[in-house]
């Protein structure tokens, strides 16, 4: 049989491969709320080609014929969808220096959309409570965040915190402890917060106060 003729038996492999390759992520609340934002089908499917030419192919900045090449509209509209989402406050476009030839680039920013996002969640969670919490009580967690890191969150970080309210159900102070936790290491990443947050989880560690008194007894340990 030639090298190229076809094998069923095949078949999963390739599929599995193929998944594995050409997987991209997209925020589950973007599918959710979009129209709670005003967005239509064109502005999600531009932010999604936009995150994966970031993700699969290293692209901060497609150009508009990269994009519309994978769209099914004329680069008009893809130009005045571009456009809708930066006047509504979902996408941005921020220009840097490389730090090796200091060379000015842009590069697009889907930030304020996962803002945006993070608070329809919240609004959801609030009135499921029958509470409707203020937008400083929403950002707040954010806002901890970035002191401490001493610098913007990139919106991979934003969605990992409002992964572990909503996907994982931890407490907001849980997750600040764990923060505070990591600062204590001396190890401020997200991967090492999130292993806190996962060993407290499987020690059914619940408040602050059991995450504390964890803590002592593993530094007594070592």
């Amino acid at each position: 049989m030639k090298r190229n003729d076809y094998d069923a038996s095949d078949m999963p492999s390739v599929l599995l491969a193929a998944w594995h390759e050409g997987n991209a992520d997209v925020p589950y609340w973007l599918l959710k709320y979009y129209a709670e934002l005003g967005m239509n089908e064109l502005d999600v499917m531009l932010i999604i080609h936009v995150m994966a030419f970031k993700q699969k192919e290293g692209k901060d900045f497609p150009t508009l014929e990269e994009l519309q090449s994978r769209m099914s509209v004329s680069q008009e509209k893809v130009i005045a969808a571009l456009q809708r989402l930066m006047k509504g406050g979902m996408l941005a476009i921020d220009e840097e220096a490389d730090p090796v030839t200091g060379v000015h680039g842009e590069k697009y920013n889907w930030r304020p959309l996962m803002e945006r996002l993070a608070v329809c969640r919240l609004e959801e969670l609030q009135r499921d409570a029958d509470v409707q919490p203020t937008q400083q009580e929403r950002s707040d967690i954010f806002t901890i965040f970035e002191n401490e890191f001493g610098r913007p969150l990139t919106p991979m970080e934003l969605e990992s915190i409002t992964n572990w309210i909503d996907r994982d159900g931890y407490p907001e102070e849980l997750i600040l402890a764990g923060l505070k936790e990591a600062v204590f290491a001396g190890k401020v990443h997200f991967r090492y917060i999130d292993r806190i947050l996962l060993e407290w989880s499987r020690n059914r560690i619940k408040t602050v106060e059991q995450a504390k008194e964890y803590a002592q007894r593993f530094r007594s340990g070592r």
